[in-house]
């Protein structure tokens, strides 16, 4: 397949794209600024620049690539701005989705997130629904639904919930935002997480561009609260454990669907992933 690839130089983005052409497909990645990313190219892509807030833009580079699919992969996290992140999932996405219809790009693969489900008895499966938007979520919880809503206007879409991403590159390790938060005594955990490792991101996202139609969670096998995975987290990154954890709030999710799909994860949790 032809895939165009937005966002192909994040985290996800570029193992993704070296993953999509070792299988043989051909990929088109996009970047704010192609010049800085010649490991793209070096990978074998194709880049093209793609500014999402400019639906010309946009336009521009999905009329260029005429890809056969669309693998959504934007974020905006490098300064840890919630509120730019939730603006790129809906006026980014809105305008990718757009010119997909106007050239007639069929199949769309969008990178969700699994911790937004409203509170309940047990693990949260793809039916259960979001949270109602409010208080310091609220902006999150709003981009994520315009996303989701938007992307499933492509007849053939797969909305992936990633869950809690963790490993090399992200906020959740020993160089990342919350492992400096950690050493500097500042961070407690953020209740009930269902985590899933920056290599397991890979082979579902490859996986569901043959997947029907749907929700899937993207999440390891083991949820749990602050009690139990903030201390094995601290140990990892260096820090000292914080006194009086408890079990947290919120609920895990349920990566039932996935399995039923064929998909396994490399780290069933993260209890091996926080260990190296």
């Amino acid at each position: 397949m032809r895939i165009l690839v937005a966002g192909a130089g994040g985290v996800v983005g570029l193992p993704l794209t070296r993953e999509l052409i070792a299988q043989g497909h051909e990929v088109v990645g996009t970047s704010r600024n192609p010049d800085t990313r010649p490991e793209l190219r070096d990978a074998g892509a194709t880049v093209l620049r793609l500014d999402a807030f400019d639906a010309a833009s946009v336009d521009h580079a999905v009329a260029e690539a005429r890809p056969d699919a669309v693998i959504h992969q934007l974020t905006d996290l490098s300064a840890v701005d919630l509120e730019a992140n939730a603006a790129l999932r809906t006026v980014g996405t809105r305008n990718l989705v757009d010119a997909m219809r106007r050239y007639g790009v069929d199949r769309l693969v969008t990178q969700s997130i699994a911790w937004l489900y409203a509170d309940g008895e047990g693990l949260a499966d793809e039916t259960v629904p979001l949270m109602t938007p409010d208080g310091p979520v609220a902006r999150t919880v709003e981009g994520v639904v315009a996303m989701e809503h938007a992307s499933a206007e492509i007849p053939n879409h797969v909305i992936l919930r990633y869950g809690k991403l963790y490993g090399p590159g992200t906020w959740y390790s020993p160089d990342g935002d919350f492992g400096r938060a950690a050493r500097d005594g500042v961070f407690a955990g953020n209740g009930v997480e269902s985590f899933l490792h920056i290599t397991d991101t890979v082979a579902p996202t490859v996986a569901a561009l043959s997947w029907p139609s749907g929700i899937v969670n993207v999440v390891d096998d083991e949820p749990a609260g602050p009690d139990t995975w903030v201390p094995t987290f601290c140990r990892w990154v260096g820090a000292q454990v914080p006194t009086g954890l408890g079990p947290g709030n919120g609920r895990g999710a349920s990566n039932a669907k996935a399995r039923n799909l064929g998909w396994v994860p490399q780290y069933a949790s993260w209890r091996i992933g926080m260990s190296g």
